[in-house]
């Protein structure tokens, strides 16, 4: 098959949507698929890329660390003759989404479309966020969502909660794969001694942006809380983001300046040996589809301590491979570390290999099974389905009407949602 991906983030940016499509990408290579990108240019972006085209982006939008790809119109167009796309597979609702939608109505192919993230939650990153943005941010995805032949979603829970907001079009829930064999080796004693990290020290851990949509003012919280109590412990940070002043502005008012040990971004081998240099891996984000951080520690063989979650409760398994806490609660998550720190070591053992069983029903060579499955199933579908020969540029004047109207509806909900808050607030007073 030959698979179009558009993404609004694409390496040398670092995250796990940008890993996920990475490892697809890859092992659909691997077996014989041809897969072009189409991501926006960033930074330090390589000039000639295999199989990826790079559109013109405004970069550092909103002041954040993103490069926002513009949908300039013909640009890809001898690309697109010469690939000759089968599927086209979104992994945003708008900008290059928007783009997808394009190239599958002119062409007449199927799009599908993964829903990574709750981008509700991401909302601070746009100017005028706001309860009604929000609004308007859900409204506009599952619209988007229901143009699409099928949706992807990482998680069951996430797939129910896409129900509820109204998604019609079919789902599928395929997690993101991780490679268990990448993760499966990883030199600890040498990445705490890079680190300075001590050889005997419990070390907490977390790896990902850090963002405030990562709920990471109560994770420090509650890992301060940890180390208060257990002298001897450090926290290993890996990642980049707004948060991170946030972050060691904590431990400096904490006084634990030099047990915060901030490795920056990762990648390949020196990931897996910071996996590696971790004895729990601590998460409180509560807007993951799926969290791939969490199969990549377990894959290392770090159990987890986490808040419940969509897209959470599916990996974590609470006093199996981890701890999963039922509600958002200081000392309920810094007891979990404690326990975590305390467990004879033949019980942590046990822990640690059920983390390294879990990972495996998330092995990227199933889930890219899936996913091909998935494509041709579309694929079947779509040519049953057929009927009426229509020219492609009536099916791309459809399909842009039906664009305007899904940010229109989108629009009005949100609108609609910021005058019933002000009616409420204007009865209070």
């Amino acid at each position: 098959m030959n698979l179009l991906m558009a993404t609004n983030t694409f390496s040398p940016y670092v995250g796990g949507l940008v890993r996920s499509i990475e490892a697809f990408t890859s092992e659909f290579r691997r077996r014989g698929h041809r897969v072009l990108v189409v991501a926006p240019a960033y930074p330090g972006s390589p000039k000639k890329e295999a199989g990826v085209v790079r559109i013109p982006s405004i970069r550092r939008f909103n002041g954040s660390d993103f490069s926002i790809g513009l949908p300039i119109p013909g640009f890809l167009y001898h690309a697109l003759e010469d690939f000759r796309p089968e599927i086209v597979h979104s992994h945003h609702p708008y900008v290059l989404g928007d783009m997808a939608l394009r190239i599958s109505a002119s062409r007449n192919i199927p799009l599908v479309f993964t829903h990574h993230t709750m981008y509700e939650m991401m909302a601070h990153y746009v100017v005028g966020d706001s309860p009604a943005m929000r609004r308007f941010v859900v409204e506009l995805s599952t619209g988007y969502a229901n143009l699409c032949d099928r949706v992807i979603a990482p998680s069951g829970s996430t797939a129910r909660i896409l129900r509820e907001r109204g998604v019609t079009a079919p789902i599928g829930v395929i997690p993101t794969g991780v490679n268990p064999e990448r993760f499966r080796r990883g030199d600890r004693d040498g990445f705490r001694a890079e680190m300075g990290i001590p050889a005997g020290a419990f070390v907490v851990g977390h790896v990902g942006r850090l963002g405030p949509e990562k709920n990471l003012g109560f994770l420090v919280q509650a890992v301060t809380g940890f180390l208060a109590v257990h002298r001897t412990a450090r926290f290993l940070v890996v990642g980049a983001g707004p948060s991170e002043a946030e972050i060691r502005d904590r431990f400096e008012r904490c006084g634990m300046t030099g047990r915060l040990h901030y490795a920056g971004v990762l990648r390949d081998g020196k990931l897996a040996d910071a996996y590696h240099a971790m004895d729990v891996f601590a998460f409180s984000s509560r807007n993951e589809t799926q969290g791939m951080v969490l199969t990549e520690a377990m894959a290392s063989g770090v159990p987890v301590v986490a808040v419940d979650a969509p897209g959470v409760r599916e990996a974590v398994e609470d006093g199996r491979n981890g701890f999963l806490l039922s509600e958002m609660s200081l000392p309920a998550f810094t007891d979990a570390l404690l326990r975590a720190s305390r467990l004879p070591p033949a019980d942590f053992h046990r822990m640690r290999e059920a983390a390294r069983e879990t990972s495996l029903r998330y092995s990227i060579h199933r889930c890219a099974e899936d996913a091909l499955r998935l494509y041709e199933n579309v694929l079947e579908e779509r040519s049953r389905g057929r009927v009426a020969r229509i020219k492609p540029w009536a099916r791309r004047i459809g399909q842009e009407r039906m664009l305007w109207r899904n940010r229109a509806l989108a629009a009005v909900a949100a609108l609609s949602s910021r005058r019933g808050m002000e009616d409420a607030g204007a009865a209070v007073r």
